[in-house]
């Protein structure tokens, strides 16, 4: 081996044995303990059961409803976010007084802490609180317990605290996109007389496609694994579990069914893995779709 391999090697030794140690070595463990009966509280010893964890999810109505939650979330805050976080771009691009004051102020909710932003909004939501104050004031009936308290209410309660401390971190990525696009083709199509609107839909979203890829991608992998905001603001309760959720639930909290736990964050890891390649297909197409 060359000397330079060998210092190469050397310096990368330490992220190595990282990656091996707490990536790699979990990863194939979990795989492993999906298809066993193995128990972080049984003594006995574990027993292979094949696919009987997997046929059990897909029976088992707490699973299915966690599954449901999470698409719902998915759908429902994905779109919204990439959509605001666009517009949101948009604006704060223009030659505008104090912009840089409201990028600022967009992108603050995204490193602020999320516990605290969660339980901040938790105080929000609850009965007699600022949201629910509002709501009366336009003459919607808020719940009676509180948006947290009500299956009708606390999932989308959760979405909505999401997508606004979200789309901030997303609105800088876009603006990162449109900084890249040439001026000269901005120029160019006001020689011909193309309208603002027209620049919109034939110059920036086309070249902006790339970016939006990978905001979606990216913002729906976040979404499919959303826990700490649940696990703060109702433990999985009024119908929030998410698909994280569960598995932390029966995993470590309740249960304890180690493998039956990981048999479902694999079923995770499947839906993921197919849901950003069709996303890859259908956003990759060179054929415009705006």
């Amino acid at each position: 081996m060359k000397r330079s391999s060998l210092i190469a090697l050397l310096l990368l030794l330490p992220w190595l044995i990282t990656f091996i140690v707490f990536w790699l070595f979990p990863l194939l463990m979990s795989l492993i303990a999906g298809f066993t009966d193995y128990s972080l509280l049984s003594r006995s010893s574990t027993e292979w059961i094949g696919w009987n964890n997997y046929r059990e999810l897909f029976v088992d109505e707490d699973f299915l409803s966690a599954v449901k939650n999470t698409f719902i979330f998915v759908f429902g805050s994905v779109p919204v976010t990439t959509v605001l976080a666009l517009l949101m771009a948009l604006l704060v691009n223009r030659r505008l007084p104090g912009r840089g004051l409201f990028r600022a102020g967009f992108f603050l909710p995204s490193i602020t802490s999320m516990v605290v932003i969660a339980l901040i909004f938790t105080n929000l939501y609850q009965r007699g609180g600022y949201v629910a104050m509002l709501a009366a004031m336009v003459g919607f009936t808020p719940p009676e317990h509180g948006f947290l308290y009500s299956n009708s209410t606390a999932l989308y309660s959760i979405m909505a605290m999401d997508i606004w401390m979200s789309v901030g971190y997303y609105m800088l990525i876009f603006l990162a996109g449109l900084k890249s696009i040439p001026a000269e083709l901005y120029e160019a199509a006001r020689i011909q007389g193309a309208s603002s609107m027209r620049q919109l839909f034939s110059i920036t979203l086309p070249l902006l496609r790339p970016v939006a890829l990978f905001i979606v991608v990216i913002n729906s992998i976040k979404s499919f694994q959303i826990f700490v905001e649940i696990f703060v603001m109702t433990k999985g309760k009024f119908d929030t579990a998410s698909m994280v959720y569960f598995i932390y639930d029966v995993g470590v909290t309740t249960a304890f069914r180690f493998g039956y736990a990981s048999a479902a964050a694999y079923v995770l890891f499947l839906i993921v893995a197919i849901f950003s390649t069709v996303q890859f297909l259908l956003l990759r197409k060179r054929r415009p779709i705006w």
